[in-house]
């Protein structure tokens, strides 16, 4: 379900990615440090990873 605007028409708020926190400016687009230290240990350990079919026609070589 998408946000809906602020009424006033200011840019909707950044949330964390992380923790759903507001993001500040000094650590954009995370709210802090800390929340920028845990993404890059996923990207670093490959917590992140594009799920991926076998595919049928790998196997007939």
């Amino acid at each position: 379900m998408p946000a809906e605007p602020p009424a006033n028409g200011a840019k909707p708020e950044k949330r964390c990615p992380i923790c759903g926190k507001p993001a500040t400016a000094a650590s954009r687009p995370f709210c802090s440090e800390r929340c920028r230290d845990v993404d890059l240990n996923r990207w670093l350990s490959n917590s992140y990873s594009i799920p991926a079919a076998k595919d049928d026609d790998d196997d007939a070589d």
